[in-house]
């Protein structure tokens, strides 16, 4: 519906909410009363607010269950919008393709997570369980091998996930291979933030994502160790608009630190994830003395 694809692209948008209300409580849908209800819970004085409180839960109670029909049973709904899902956790099966393609069906969902196991997505501290066989890619991508990742992305060819502002495919081992097919899969420039993190990609992959028409829009991208280099830094000039960066856990050296300073993006980063073994002493310093960097951001690397 059109008045859905404007509320996607304005989801702040409390007429178009309003407007939209009206269509679902004609068809007997309980969530044009949510979203009155929550739009008057706004504009309501302090001393009010608990008896609107109670109403919401009450009819969120009431009919909540019947919300989310439409979307396959492997889907965790994470977060919600006056009672559709917007945000949602898929976990990696032989059934992954048919489960995306349905969720991304939903008329409000923008932000998509793939994780590998349930306690992949709660464990933080995130360790390969095979550990000798991680070490041994790693060394492999050191000797110039480049190694596949050990999902399949192909699983995925054909989707378009273009109406996503997020995906977040952190810890899936992704692979250089993975982050080609990836960077197919995206026919608009609506994504705004990339989580990438321990995904395997290497420089390889980098490249291939910045160089899809699609990603320029890019705000946050995640590449905590993903055997990420210099020439890799020098792959994120594309994108020109990223204003928060996770390069942590990756050998990027002096030359990393030099090619971060000469990024465009550089003087508009609010947050920069990186640790001083990153870039070395040397590259330190280059941050702590640079004048493109801002204020916060310098003061920050003058305390390493």
């Amino acid at each position: 519906m059109v008045i859905e694809e404007a509320l996607r692209a304005r989801p702040d948008d409390f007429a178009a909410w309003h407007a939209y209300s009206d269509r679902l409580l004609r068809q007997g849908d309980a969530r044009g009363m949510l979203i009155r209800l929550e739009q008057r819970l706004a504009r309501t004085r302090p001393a009010d607010r608990p008896a609107v409180e109670r109403e919401i839960a009450d009819l969120v109670a009431e009919h909540e269950d019947r919300w989310d029909d439409g979307l396959p049973g492997r889907a965790r709904v994470r977060s919600r919008r006056y009672g559709f899902a917007t945000e949602v956790a898929v976990e990696w099966s032989d059934h992954v393709r048919e489960v995306v393609e349905q969720v991304l069906r939903a008329p409000f969902v923008t932000t998509l997570r793939i994780t590998s196991n349930a306690a992949a997505e709660e464990d933080e501290d995130w360790d390969d369980e095979d550990g000798d066989d991680d070490e041994e890619w790693y060394l492999a991508v050191d000797r110039g091998e480049l190694r596949p990742g050990r999902l399949d992305l192909r699983a995925l060819a054909g989707l378009d996930l273009g109406r996503l502002t997020e995906l977040d495919l952190s810890y899936l081992s992704v692979g250089f291979d993975g982050a080609e097919l990836l960077a197919a899969l995206f026919a608009s420039d609506r994504l705004r933030a990339l989580d990438l993190r321990y995904c395997r990609i290497a420089d390889t992959g980098l490249a291939a994502l910045a160089a899809c028409p699609h990603l320029g829009g890019l705000r946050r991208l995640h590449l905590q160790r993903n055997r990420v280099t210099a020439e890799g830094v020098r792959s994120l000039h594309r994108f020109t608009e990223l204003t928060e960066l996770d390069l942590r856990y990756n050998d990027l050296g002096e030359a990393g630190a030099q090619a971060l300073l000469a990024a465009p993006f550089a003087g508009s980063l609010t947050r920069l994830w990186l640790y001083d073994s990153d870039v070395g002493q040397d590259g330190v310093r280059k941050l702590a003395q640079a004048a493109n960097l801002p204020p916060g951001l310098r003061s920050m690397w003058r305390c390493v």
